[in-house]
């Protein structure tokens, strides 16, 4: 794949650390040891070691440089919809990072972590009551994981009652969903949505029988629509004997205003990487803990966590549980910063979710006139266009999101949800203020009038980058990752 030349000037040029490395160079020193030298033995050593030799001047300016070239939620808007990358408040990066927790081993006895297990104790009553549902495990490391846990729960709770084969999976649901049911043996089968943008009860009911384990539903969907049918396609599944999972991804737009299992819901996962600021998008680690009604809570992952008096207590005793989904107790320094942010907050979670749907509509509002809109009706966290009106430029998705970057914005989510031809998905969060999305939307404005009047500003974009715009299908296909 070819790469196009480094510009110069404020984006610096870098070469890889072997291209600067001169042999002789040091980057340390070390004081003068009074003690003897003993070799390793040699079937611990090798001859020769690839690591270039470099000063600490060349080694701090190479990473201070690379972090300059990187665009994050530091460093401005990031309208990455479906995923939610918002900013994480600071302090719980700081709290966090307290000794107390960062220097606590995994195998303490329980005598000596009664802190953290309360810690976690308390964040599973919390995410219990900010979703209406009965217990909690915090095990799971992702979406997909708690996904894929709560299909062994499934699996586990109808391995009680009667081998089933099927799962429902609407076509707004998220893309890991199919993958999580095949892992457990289900076999996916698809409904459409209707005109709305929304599931309808009658399509459900068509296909769920007594061989159809239940539906996974993520609600508010990819469409950015809240399943306003949820309760009755619920109880169509349950008549059926089937259970109903919840895709919890897009809690954001609902924290706290709606109620998971009134809804029907019994198994749901959460993002706290998503939701409850833990940092999005930097590979990880995340965490997506499963909640679950009363009659799924013996199928949950063990250990849990118990009170006994005033202290607490780890419960391995669970004879329906799936067993252990991650070492330990999940990734704990992801459930300090959620513990942190979900204390800080309090009730104003339920203002993050009303702003989160003010802005997303906000920015449908203003831009409807720009780019087409495929469900012209109020969302939620997320708006969906798409590059129809730009099309007689020969102007696509693609280009009008490249285009953002030369804007100083990090371009949305493209050709997803894959019902949509085409889709630009949008979503502002609540923490970008009204300032920062005009500077989006005006944005936007100036892209689709470039289309009309000059297309090549578009398709040879961007411009303003270190390196233009790359051949993705071939990365994809035939990555080098060796630079």
């Amino acid at each position: 794949m070819e790469q196009q030349s480094c510009k110069t000037g404020s984006v610096l040029q870098e070469e890889m650390l072997w291209e600067k490395g001169r042999k002789g160079k040091t980057g340390f020193s070390l004081p003068q040891r009074d003690v003897k030298s003993y070799p390793l033995d040699d079937s611990h050593t090798r001859a020769e070691l690839d690591f270039p030799d470099l000063s600490e001047v060349e080694v701090v300016r190479h990473y201070t440089r690379l972090s300059q070239w990187n665009f994050g939620l530091d460093t401005g808007m990031y309208p990455l919809g479906s995923c939610t990358m918002k900013y994480n408040p600071k302090i719980n990066e700081k709290l966090a990072a307290l000794s107390g927790f960062t220097e606590a081993h995994p195998l303490l006895p329980v005598d000596h972590c009664q802190g953290a297990l309360k810690l976690m104790y308390d964040l599973e009553r919390y995410l219990a009551e900010i979703t209406g549902m009965d217990a909690v495990s915090l095990q799971p490391a992702a979406g997909a994981h708690g996904e894929l846990t709560g299909m062994l729960m499934f699996h586990a709770y109808h391995q009680k009652k009667g081998r089933r084969k099927k799962i429902i999976i609407p076509d707004t649901a998220h893309g890991t969903n199919p993958a999580s049911a095949s892992f457990c043996g289900y076999t996916s089968v698809s409904v459409k949505s209707g005109k709305k943008g929304i599931l309808l009860p009658e399509a459900v009911a068509e296909i769920m029988d007594e061989d159809t384990a239940g539906i996974m539903v993520t609600n508010p969907n990819t469409l950015g629509f809240f399943e306003e049918h949820i309760r009755e396609i619920s109880d169509i599944v349950h008549s059926k004997g089937g259970l109903v999972y919840g895709d919890g991804a897009n809690m954001n737009a609902i924290m706290g205003i709606a109620d998971m299992a009134g809804s029907g819901i019994d198994i749901l996962h959460l993002n706290l990487h998503k939701t409850f600021s833990t940092p999005h998008g930097g590979g990880g680690p995340g965490a997506g803990p499963v909640c679950v009604s009363k009659e799924l809570a013996p199928f949950l992952p063990v250990p849990r966590i118990r009170k006994d008096g005033d202290g607490y207590v780890l419960d391995h005793d669970n004879p329906d549980s799936v067993g252990k989904v991650h070492s330990f107790f999940g990734n704990f320094g992801v459930l300090v910063k959620a513990y942190c942010y979900i204390l800080s907050m309090g009730r104003e979670l339920k203002k993050v979710s009303r702003i989160s749907v003010l802005n997303a509509n906000y920015i449908r509002t203003k831009l409807k006139d720009v780019l087409h809109i495929p469900y012209d009706r109020p969302c939620m966290h997320e708006c969906i266009f798409t590059d129809k009106k730009q099309k007689a430029q020969k102007v696509t998705t693609l280009d009008i999101a490249k285009r953002l970057i030369d804007y100083g914005f990090h371009p949305p989510t493209v050709y997803f949800p894959l019902v949509v031809s085409g889709a630009i998905m949008i979503e502002p969060t609540e923490t970008e203020s009204k300032a920062e999305i005009d500077r989006f939307i005006d944005a936007v404005k100036a892209i689709a009038k470039e289309a009309e009047e000059d297309p090549s500003l578009l398709t040879g974009s961007p411009m303003s980058t270190r390196i233009g715009r790359l051949d993705e299908v071939t990365a994809a296909r035939k990555p080098c990752l060796t630079g």
